[in-house]
């Protein structure tokens, strides 16, 4: 887990070298400007007077000023158009949203990689863009932080690559989410715009300076306006590529030591060098017939070169500017020798995988077909036509044995239902999915109280609700939050007001007992931080040290301390996180009760945590991870016993609402 935090540490100086590096680029271009234009007007005005004929008042400061609204303005322009994060990115390369329920056996595979990916991880699974138009093997992960990320193939890599190979690549793309290399690759984005404004400028005048013709008189001396603007033009024309060359450099450097990163990272995620250096060994044998195995064509793919899987342009594969280190190097890391590129030709499915596509596996089955050809737009705009309303839509559960041995394999190691998945899948009853797992059969009367909540809304989403409660208790004692991260994708669909309408329903739902247990805390814990109004926002490195939010800690380890049955268990679980945590000097008094705890304020206390600095945050976990540990009522090591699975979705809440990966609490927990 600390590598993880040290790795966002890391990026978080790269941001900061980023910076600095900008800030020189932006100093050389002011110069090269000024210096420009100071000759150009010596050399047209020259010959119109006697001698040098000096410059106007403010010269110096009006270009300096129009350079800066450029490069400024154009870089602010840019990081506004891309507020929407992994989205906005993903639609400017040219991506098309996979819909979480596809039947397309080749977009399934891939979607069933990124959930078993997701699952693992323990993070939202991401949305799924694939480039349609790119035949190359290329692949990039892109958001601002690990709860609004998207994950983007090309068609080559779904077209070229074993399913081993597409988790390689898949792997590789996780590792930039889980260390922090979108945000800052984001900000690269904005930065090379602003400084290609310059160039596109100085093209603007260049096109009008060769439009028009001078009108100027005969006896008049010096060059015609005419050539004036050509020469600005062709002056800040290259001067603007001159930033571009600073802007490679820029991206260079901050780039290519991050892929080897995500390349061990993609061997370590599926124990098998073969994924992704099977991968990068195809976009070798690609290299070798088109020049570039992983070329992507889109006008855009410059601006983007330092996010990808490979090189996006043949110019960017080798030498100084080079993005990515040289795939035989990389290829030597990966195996340790040297190896031989492979040929990457197109696999051609054999005609019994086509025939059950897996992944409906129950909900609307018999609508399947109708559902994948609708298009992502006329998709999006009946679920955002009205919350909750379906209309025409018939609920049943048909549960179908998925074909990949995979997938089945990792639902039963997570004990969830497939009719479960299911709905997760389907954006028509994700919505639904998150009612069932609010609610609470055990109590009769509550739980009546809730299906009258939701049938306001929709009888049939209340019908929905009704047989996924069913189908829930089948998962007994396995973590629930799990089926909350499958779900991510669909329930992302929904509009900006959809949202806030699924989330006061929640709320409703919660309340409708008059009081809030655990589960339904943790449960509006995730929900309000990766579909509230503030999930797709930066936030902003405000402490960095524990000791300013004692308090804050104090509300949380409390929280998880008091979450074990047995009082004197409590305060051993609360001593032995603070073992951990000498600074702050815990002692036994400091234990809320159980009745003190108010889960208003521990999510008020998250929000400040999520503002600690990278490296602190995994003292924090350490700290949660001792007082969530079952072991004796003494002081000592954590045990290897297995944790609850309640408790397992407050550590995953937790963590959660930090923006922190999940530590690994496999052997902790045996349904999971």
């Amino acid at each position: 887990m600390m590598d993880f935090f040290e790795q966002q540490d890391h990026a978080h100086r790269q941001s900061r070298k980023l910076l600095f590096l900008f800030f020189l680029a932006v100093i050389a271009i002011l110069i090269a400007v000024n210096v420009s234009l100071a000759l150009i007007w010596k050399w047209a005005f020259a010959l119109r007077t006697q001698g040098h004929p000096g410059y106007p008042t403010g010269f110096f400061f009006v270009n300096t000023a129009v350079t800066l609204l450029f490069i400024g303005g154009g870089t602010l322009f840019e990081t506004f158009r891309l507020r929407d994060g992994g989205d906005a990115v993903a639609q400017m390369a040219g991506g098309r949203l996979v819909m979480p329920s596809s039947t397309d056996v080749k977009e399934r595979r891939l979607l069933n990689i990124v959930e078993e990916m997701a699952l693992a991880s323990g993070i939202a699974c991401p949305r799924v863009y694939v480039l349609d138009r790119e035949d190359a093997i290329n692949a990039f992960a892109a958001g601002y932080h690990q709860n609004e990320a998207v994950v983007a193939v090309t068609q080559g890599s779904l077209t070229r690559l074993t399913r081993d190979e597409l988790q390689g690549v898949i792997g590789h793309e996780f590792s930039h989410i889980l260390n922090g290399d979108m945000r800052m690759n984001i900000k690269l984005i904005g930065i090379l715009f602003g400084i290609q404004m310059i160039a596109g400028f100085g093209q603007e005048l260049m096109y009008w300076g060769s439009r028009f013709g001078s009108s100027r008189d005969r006896n008049e001396k010096g060059p015609p306006i005419q050539l004036v603007l050509l020469a600005v033009g062709a002056a800040l024309f290259v001067i603007g590529y001159v930033g571009i060359f600073f802007g490679r450099l820029i991206k260079s450097a901050v780039s290519r030591q991050r892929e080897f990163l995500a390349d061990a990272s993609a061997v370590q995620f599926t124990r098998n060098p073969e994924t992704i250096g099977g991968a990068l060994r195809k976009i070798g044998g690609l290299t070798m017939v088109n020049q570039c195995g992983s070329r992507i064509t889109n006008p855009r793919a410059e601006q983007m070169s330092h996010m990808f899987l490979g090189a996006a342009r043949a110019n960017l594969m080798d030498g100084l500017f080079a993005t990515h280190p040289p795939l035989k190097e990389r290829l030597q890391r990966v195996y340790g020798r040297n190896v031989e590129f492979l040929d990457a030709s197109e696999i051609i499915d054999p005609p019994e995988q086509t025939v059950e596509p897996e992944g409906m596996l129950g909900f609307g089955a018999g609508h399947a077909n109708t559902h994948s050809q609708t298009s992502g737009a006329q998709t999006n705009a009946s679920l955002n036509a009205g919350f909750g309303q379906h209309g025409g839509l018939s609920f049943q559960v048909t549960p179908v044995a998925a074909v990949n041995p995979v997938t089945t394999a990792v639902l039963k190691a997570r004990g969830i239902d497939p009719a479960i998945l299911s709905a997760a899948r389907d954006p028509r009853f994700a919505d639904a999915l998150v009612f069932a797992l609010l609610c609470d059969p055990t109590q009769e009367q509550d739980y009546q109280t809730q299906l009258a909540l939701i049938a306001r809304i929709s009888r049939e989403k209340a019908a929905q609700t009704d047989q996924l409660v069913h189908h829930l208790d089948t998962m007994q004692a396995s973590p629930r939050l799990p089926v909350l991260d499958l779900a991510m994708p669909a329930l992302k669909q929904l509009s900006t007001e959809s949202r806030a309408d699924l989330l006061s329903l929640c709320a409703k739902l919660i309340a409708a007992d008059q009081r809030m247990s655990q589960s339904e805390f943790v449960l509006q814990t995730v929900l309000e931080r990766r579909l509230g109004p503030q999930s797709g926002r930066l936030v902003k490195v405000r402490y960095n040290d524990l000791t300013a939010l004692k308090s804050e800690v104090v509300q949380i380890l409390s929280l998880v301390a008091s979450s074990h049955s047995d009082d004197q268990v409590a305060t051993v679980a609360l001593m032995r996180a603070a073992l951990l945590l000498p600074d702050l000097g815990l002692h036994e008094g400091d234990l809320l009760a159980s009745s003190d705890v108010d889960f208003f304020v521990v999510r008020q206390a998250l929000e400040k945590l999520n503002q600690l600095a990278p490296l602190v945050k995994p003292f924090l976990i350490k700290a949660v991870m001792a007082a969530a540990s079952a072991a004796p009522s003494t002081l000592g090591a954590v045990q290897d016993t297995a944790m609850a699975a309640s408790m397992i979705d407050l550590v995953r809440a937790i963590c959660a609402a930090i923006d922190a990966p999940v530590p690994e609490v496999n052997a902790l927990a045996s349904p999971y």
